[in-house]
């Protein structure tokens, strides 16, 4: 977990890799379900098609259906999600029918001005210094409920400073995965 250009995608791609196991992101198990045109997938395309948020029961299903797979079956990396409390139980009920349980929620934390910095260099539209401020804002908001919510169900939270070298934050990661 982490605020949008906190290197989430970079360290849990470094990560997977390294453990030799799967990451997910929410955008790639959408793309997924939708190419092999799952159950799930289906659902999801027609909330896609008018310009909706695809629903969490969907969401969860889609997930479920990946974490099933024989690519999950020695673990998985979830990058980015939940995003909400209600994700977050639903992962859970998920994770347990399949007699599975989370190992840590890595947490990377990076100051608002050097996200600021990060996102408006990268040149898109969508990163405006406005709208860069109102997706921290958001993430704020959705992403403490669900910290609080992984803490009080006894997960432990790895809170990482993803600011620096790249392979010393991944080593930092490592660390305290003890791995």
């Amino acid at each position: 977990m982490g605020p949008p250009g906190a290197g989430k995608g970079t360290q849990g791609e470094l990560l997977a890799r390294r453990l030799g196991i799967p990451r997910y992101s929410t955008g790639d198990i959408l793309r997924q379900a939708l190419r092999e045109r799952t159950p799930m997938g289906l659902a999801a395309k027609r909330f896609m098609r008018a310009g909706e948020l695809v629903p969490d029961d969907v969401m969860l299903g889609i997930i479920g259906e990946v974490l099933a797979s024989e690519e999950s079956a020695n673990g998985f990396l979830l990058d980015g999600f939940p995003r909400t409390v209600a994700q977050a139980e639903g992962l859970r009920r998920t994770l347990e029918e399949m007699g599975l349980g989370l190992d840590a929620v890595v947490n990377l934390t990076v100051p608002d001005d050097v996200i600021m910095h990060r996102l408006s260099t990268r040149g898109r539209k969508d990163d405006l210094a406005k709208t860069i401020r109102r997706r921290l804002e958001v993430y704020r908001a959705q992403t403490k409920p669900v910290l609080d919510w992984y803490a009080d169900a006894g997960v432990r939270i790895l809170a990482i400073e993803g600011v620096g070298d790249i392979e010393e934050i991944q080593q930092q990661i490592l660390g305290c995965l003890a791995l």
